[in-house]
């Protein structure tokens, strides 16, 4: 038979992998956009690499919690940890995918002149990553204030996306030379608003942890 303490280690060792894969999907991320603006394609081939790293994450975590679940059949707030951990994986997994497509975008835009310098994108990279630390800060301290705050930030990372949107959008209207370079960038910029959605998530998870209730934004 399992003791209460020996559950609640397992528990927290599912907290620890969660922390793990969220840190090594912010690398990601930011080692994805470092590699597109310095056109590394070798740090874009180490970000590819590591997304099968990031998916094998994903897949023992929820090995962990099916064997919890299965196991302890456990009960109200026990279960929300569960099923929390569980939804947070999928969420840091799809970031990671959003890291691979932009680094992938690296070798499908070679080594062409940028049509201009990249400043609004590695600012939205910051602000996910930024996101993404603090949501993993809430969900380890149960921080609903924290947590709501990062939903609040999503609004500025979109705001931003529809920035960059209109601007190559205009250029591309401007000179049909660079509407396959442009619209790459777009994808860049949407991956990365993409991102910042599911950082909300994990927001929103971690108060339906704390609250039994569910926050969706609106």
């Amino acid at each position: 038979m399992v003791t209460r303490q020996s559950y609640d280690q397992e528990l927290e060792a599912l907290r620890q992998d969660l922390i793990a894969m969220g840190r090594m999907v912010s690398s990601a991320i930011q080692d994805a956009v470092d590699a597109l603006a310095r056109r590394d394609k070798t740090l874009a081939q180490a970000v590819m690499v590591g997304d099968d790293i990031i998916d094998k994450m994903e897949a023992d975590i929820e090995d962990k919690c099916m064997v919890l679940i299965a196991r302890q059949q456990p009960l109200a707030r026990d279960l929300r940890i569960i099923g929390t951990g569980l939804k947070i994986t999928t969420d840091l997994e799809r970031m990671g995918d959003h890291a691979y497509d932009i680094a992938k975008i690296t070798f499908k835009l070679d080594n062409q002149p940028l049509i201009k310098p990249l400043v609004d994108i590695p600012r939205m990279a910051a602000m996910c990553q930024k996101m993404l630390n603090e949501a993993l800060e809430a969900y380890v301290a149960l921080d609903i204030g924290l947590a709501e705050q990062i939903c609040q930030a999503d609004d500025e990372v979109d705001n931003i996306y529809q920035q960059v949107f209109r601007e190559l959008l205009t250029f591309m209207m401007e000179d049909p030379h660079t509407i396959s370079q442009a619209t790459q960038l777009i994808f860049v910029a949407r991956y990365l608003e993409r991102v910042a959605d599911h950082c909300t998530n994990i927001a929103e998870w971690t108060i339906y942890l704390v609250t039994g209730q569910r926050r969706r934004k609106k």
